[in-house]
């Protein structure tokens, strides 16, 4: 049995065909997943920590990094404070080196906690590593060691499918076919779609998998879409998940097979508008705008998929920052609370697609904090990603050449009314075709792989 695998930025789903019909792998009570793990782990005394000669130089080097900025800003500190920050600094890098040792590494992968349970374990336990949306990160320039990280993060998480599935379906499921956007998000440009496939092949054989191929996911949209369609027909399917926006020209319907004609794609998609929404409605009452906090700051606390930038945030010090500023910055910065905000604001996204307003409570951060936000402020927000798909429809229109009989919508952020109608007024002529959401993909996956092991 060949399972198709919809391995997503911000949630995963599996299916099969099974004697002829449709199954959605589950995984607890829901047929799809937040990709998100947790790793628990318990952290190294610090009282383990020690300055040997390689550390001592890490704390020279800052000190006199945060010398030269108070300098420069007019604020001079004492050797005595810059010292202490700094080996502040150092020892919570060297406790979070710790945790990711190899000697700790399989405890935690084995105790590994996935989807919206990862995160309600590691806001509880307030310890371990929480990663978010490994799959944004697959095409970027990673130091060997990072992409060995996220590789076996990428493997736990298709283990996690594969067992899930073989437990349901009462069968070994040794071959899959995987999803893949047309563009990766990529900091290498072509080199990062090449770079995420080799990863996602590697973890997939590491993950138990003997046989792993791939498909474009608007591609696999349209072999849903055509399961679905009586008679033969044109269609431009539009794909639009957390990390990407995918588009591809097909025929579809009727006796014949899918006939996909070419793809397009953008390295944009939900993430970009949770982002926007975060820095424009949420990060205000952190002090962005109004305070000389740079506003890199704000984008490394909004960014949770990026551990890097994650880390260089819970670095930074606030003491100079205006009150209330201070405090809630130093409150964002406590283990799980950028975590917590995000999930506020991507709360507040997915309301505001059918809602007028949506109250958003910060009690994580301040008793009785709460954001107000409307949809017109979403938009606003929102304007930047809204502006690149309506480019890109217009790109498909033209090269095309002429209006498709239909408009298929697909993914997470096709839920969207303000999504819908930039696909509505990119194709005036055609009907727009609401596929499922979250399932779209994954089910025309699971029919290629039907097909596949035929």
């Amino acid at each position: 049995m060949r399972l198709g695998i919809d391995f997503g930025t911000s949630n995963s789903a599996a299916a099969a065909i099974v004697d002829g019909e449709m199954v959605r792998v589950r995984f607890g009570d829901q047929a799809q997943f937040r990709t998100t793990v947790y790793f628990p782990g318990v952290m190294r005394d610090p009282a383990d920590f020690e300055l040997t000669p390689a550390l001592e130089h890490q704390v020279e080097e800052l000190a006199e990094s945060a010398r030269r900025a108070a300098v420069a800003a007019g604020r001079p500190r004492t050797r005595e404070q810059l010292r202490r920050d700094a080996i502040r600094v150092v020892r919570r890098q060297w406790m979070e080196e710790q945790v990711r040792q190899p000697r700790s590494s399989a405890a935690l992968l084995h105790n590994a906690v996935y989807g919206e349970a990862a995160l309600d374990a590691y806001f509880a336990e307030d310890e371990g590593n929480l990663v978010q949306s490994p799959k944004s990160m697959l095409g970027y320039n990673l130091h060997p060691r990072a992409r060995q990280t996220i590789t076996g993060i990428a493997t736990h998480i298709l283990e996690h499918i594969r067992l899930t599935a073989s437990a349901q379906l009462g069968t070994r499921v040794r071959s899959a076919t995987l999803g893949r956007p047309v563009q990766f998000r990529s900091s290498i440009g072509e080199a990062g779609n090449a770079q995420a496939l080799e990863i996602l092949q590697s973890a997939a054989i590491a993950a138990g998998f003997d046989a792993v191929d791939f498909l474009e996911e608007p591609a696999a949209a349209a072999m849903h879409y055509h399961a679905v369609s009586d008679s033969r027909h044109e269609a431009v399917i539009v794909d639009i998940g957390g990390g990407t926006t995918d588009v591809a020209h097909a025929s579809v319907g009727g006796p014949q097979p899918p006939s996909i004609h070419r793809a397009w794609g953008i390295a944009r998609g939900g993430t970009d508008i949770d982002l926007a929404l975060s820095l424009a409605a949420f990060m205000p009452l952190f002090g962005r705008g109004s305070t000389r906090v740079p506003a890199h700051h704000y984008v490394e606390a909004a960014t949770v998929q990026d551990m890097t930038r994650q880390r260089d945030f819970r670095s930074h010090r606030y003491d100079e920052v205006p009150t209330p500023f201070d405090r809630r910055l130093r409150a964002l910065q406590d283990t799980g609370n950028t975590a917590r905000l995000y999930r506020a604001v991507e709360t507040a996204k997915i309301a505001l697609s059918d809602r007028p307003e949506h109250l958003a409570p910060l009690d994580c951060i301040e008793r009785g904090l709460h954001v107000q936000v409307d949809a017109p402020a979403l938009q606003a927000a929102a304007s930047g990603y809204l502006d690149e798909l309506a480019a890109l429809l217009a790109q498909v229109r033209a090269d095309i050449g002429h209006e498709p009989e239909a408009v298929f919508l697909t993914g997470g952020m096709s839920r969207a009314g303000y999504i819908r109608q930039i696909a509505g007024a990119a194709f005036p002529g055609a009907r727009v075709v609401h596929g499922d959401p979250s399932f779209g993909v994954v089910q025309g996956l699971a029919l290629a792989a039907a097909q596949a092991s035929d």
